[in-house]
Formats: C-alpha cells, structure tokens, sequence
C-alpha cells in the first residue's frame, strides 16, 4: 500500500528466488481476457483502451477507504484494471495523470479518471466512478486496435467488431478468471517455473496506483521512472 511495503517485498523475493511470487489480479486470468489476447496477436500498432468502473457507494468511514489500513479503492481495486491493460500491452504504464471529482462529495478519490501511457505508445483510461446504478454493468472495457474494436461487458460477453470470423463470445456466468488464476497457481507452485506475472509488472502497476493518487490530488502528470526509478530498477 505504499512505497516502503513494496521495498520489503522487493528484498523478501531478492532473498528468496526460489519462492513464487504472485498477486491476485485475476482478470488477466479470465477465457475472455485470453480471447482477446488471441484476436489482438500480432498487431502492429499501439492499443487504445478505455474502462468503466460502476464501483458503487462505500462509505467513506469504511475500511478499505482507510489509507493506512485499505489503502483506498484505487491502490485496493484500481489495480486490477492496470494490471489487465499491462496484459493486454505486454508493456509497463509509463505515464500518468488523474483527475478527482471537485469537493461536494464525501469521497473524490473513488471517482476519478486516469490516463495511462505505456511504453509501447499504447495509451489506456480508467473511469473508476463509485457515484453510479447498480443496475448498470459494473465493468465494461473497450479496445480499439487498426480499425477494430472489442467490448467486454462484465466479464460475461465479448463482442467484436470488424474482427474477421469473431463476433461474439459469451460464458453463462460472469468468469473474472478466479478459478483459472488459482488453478494456474497451485500448479505453477508444484511444478515450478517463471511467475505467473512478472515481478516488474507487479511492481509496476503497484506504483501506478500510487501514482494516479498522487497525480489526482497534485493535478500532474507523473513519470513513473523517474518518480519511483530506484524500486524500478529494483525489479528487473
């Protein structure tokens, strides 16, 4: 949830290379995650993504709004949807600016939009937005790459547009890849092998969040290498 913290894992994990390390961001797990790996394959230009969040209400007196013991909804949830942008990149966040809700509401950091810059030139936002209806789809990412688009509606139905021979794929329930990502997990631990996700990433996509926190309340643009390039460093 902090800076520090990520030092004290960075140097559990130098200390310890024959362990796994691994954090549950699970959508990357998804079968829809992994269909759109498969119709983007082989691009040859950047991506430019775009996610809303229908986070909902969390009062601001509970837990997981608490900096010191949640960290709050954007380095606790947030996360998630970096995390799932790097995957679908295959490139670090290189850049980003946020911006929070003006004052009028009892929270502004969970409703916030940020842009992030990868270094492959791919460029991604995320509305996180907690001040939405539940009846509104909570998750809902697009992604538009030479001339097509792909539209994944709450992890339950993929919908493609100009993709030649894929319009639609769907599973009867919504799959954020939970099952997958444990499964995967409990072999790779087993079997042994590289981590599921690499630490840089990891890290990368913690500091990300720190950095769309900080971004949102000094109104900057923030270089992640040049911001936090030591923990960075730290990680390849």
């Amino acid at each position: 949830m902090n800076v520090e913290e990520v030092g004290q894992i960075l140097a559990a994990a130098a200390a310890r290379p024959d362990r796994q390390m691994m954090v549950g961001f699970n959508r990357r797990f998804s079968p829809h995650v992994a269909k759109m790996m498969t119709l983007l394959a082989g691009r040859s230009e950047p991506l430019c993504m775009s996610m809303t969040v229908n986070a909902g209400y969390i009062p601001p007196e509970h837990w997981i709004q608490d900096p010191a013991r949640g960290g709050g909804r954007i380095i606790g949830e947030a996360c998630h949807f970096m995390d799932l942008m790097v995957h679908l990149t295959g490139s670090c966040v290189k850049t980003i600016a946020a911006t929070m809700v003006g004052a009028g509401v009892a929270t502004r950091s969970d409703k916030m939009s940020i842009l992030l810059g990868f270094e492959d030139g791919s460029v991604g936002t995320v509305n996180y937005f907690a001040n939405g209806a539940k009846a509104y789809p909570k998750e809902l990412l697009e992604v538009f790459s030479q001339g097509r688009v792909l539209r994944l509606e709450n992890f339950r139905r993929l919908t493609g547009y100009a993709f030649s021979g894929f319009r639609r794929f769907r599973t009867l329930r919504q799959d954020k890849g939970h099952a997958a990502e444990f499964a995967a997990f409990v072999e790779r631990v087993a079997a042994g092998g590289p981590p599921l996700i690499p630490l840089e990433q990891l890290v990368n996509v913690t500091l990300a969040t720190f950095a769309a926190m900080t971004s949102g309340r000094e109104a900057r643009t923030i270089d992640l290498g040049r911001e936090y390039g030591p923990h960075l460093a730290a990680s390849s």
